[in-house]
């Protein structure tokens, strides 16, 4: 496993993460199955486990205290998100400081994330949700200080609205926050355009999130594929993006290297940004955790094949099912 630098905050983080999502929000999770698969990325090298309360209400947070306490003496940064007072998923413009993050509600999730890992202070905490009109909201910038002050929090962060990286340029430009969680992969290169550039002005840290598209990038989506009744990729992909989806993986296969697969190609497309601190890959099996360890120690993708996939670039924006 080899380690990048977090932006600002100094902290050497793996270059594959973990994203614990699935494990309380997605069919087919198993405590016990999660637990092995997270304990064998410690073991991997990997130092850098993203969660949120709003996975499964606060299900998710208590696995990674569970996996903190396991391992004692090993530095490993907890990294979790406060859910929107109004519990809605993507903000929307008209959505204000108080419909989603006063004050109050800030500390009162901080205090529940900090129960439920069974830490005394969180890595970096981060807005599950964001809309730039916040940043000029001197409520939210004294309650973060509050917070590093007491020392329950040691940096915070912004998670932004799917294909919507110019909408967290403002936060990063305002050097509130140390680092910055946004969709980026051979499919989503928007990031490129605005984003990264601020976040390498202002020395933010660059969390990569979804990486595969949901699946897409896993090569094994079909035009039947199915998910049990609940499971959130259901209303993702809906008929109109599942086809759209299993023709851009289609278009992918030819450029597979030999001995490779998907999956590799897409993590090791993403290495390839120097700007991106860590790749943060859903992973609930072993299985899943050995095989994308491994990206980071291949590195990135030979400048010939990075250049072809450049090409698979989309301008996606946001729908009705994309959320």
């Amino acid at each position: 496993m080899k380690y990048r630098r977090l932006g600002r905050t100094g902290w050497m983080v793996s270059e594959i993460g973990y994203g614990m999502w699935g494990m309380a929000g997605w069919t087919g999770s198993d405590d016990e199955e999660s637990f092995q698969a997270l304990q064998r990325a410690v073991d991997l090298g990997c130092n850098f486990f993203d969660t949120a309360w709003a996975y499964g209400a606060g299900h998710s947070e208590k696995l990674l205290g569970k996996l903190v306490k396991a391992n004692p003496g090993k530095c490993l940064y907890t990294a979790t998100k406060i859910p929107p007072k109004n519990f809605q998923w993507p903000s929307r413009r008209e959505f204000t400081l108080d419909d989603c993050y006063p004050p109050d509600h800030i500390k009162y999730y901080v205090s529940a994330s900090l129960e439920n890992t069974g830490v005394e202070c969180l890595d970096l905490i981060q807005f599950h949700t964001w809309e730039d009109s916040w940043t000029k909201e001197d409520r939210l910038v004294r309650a973060l200080d509050d917070l590093r002050h007491q020392k329950l929090v040691r940096a915070a962060g912004i998670s932004l609205n799917r294909w919507e990286p110019w909408n967290g340029i403002e936060a990063v430009e305002s050097g509130v926050f140390e680092a910055v969680q946004v969709i980026y992969n051979i499919f989503d290169q928007n990031p490129e355009d605005r984003l990264f550039p601020a976040c390498q002005a202002m020395d933010v840290g660059v969390i990569a999130r979804v990486p595969f598209d949901e699946g897409t990038l896993t090569g094994t989506l079909t035009l039947k594929s199915k998910w049990p009744e609940g499971d959130w990729r259901n209303t993702y992909f809906v008929p109109e993006n599942l086809r759209a989806s299993v023709a851009r993986a289609e278009a992918l296969k030819p450029l597979i290297p030999s001995g490779a697969t998907m999956p590799e190609m897409a993590l090791r497309f993403i290495l390839n940004n120097p700007t991106v601190s860590t790749i943060i890959p859903g992973m609930r099996r072993v299985r899943n955790v050995e095989i994308n360890a491994a990206a980071s120690d291949a590195g990135p993708l030979p400048h010939a094949l990075h250049a072809q996939l450049r090409k698979h670039r989309g301008d996606r924006k946001p729908t009705h099912w994309s959320q």
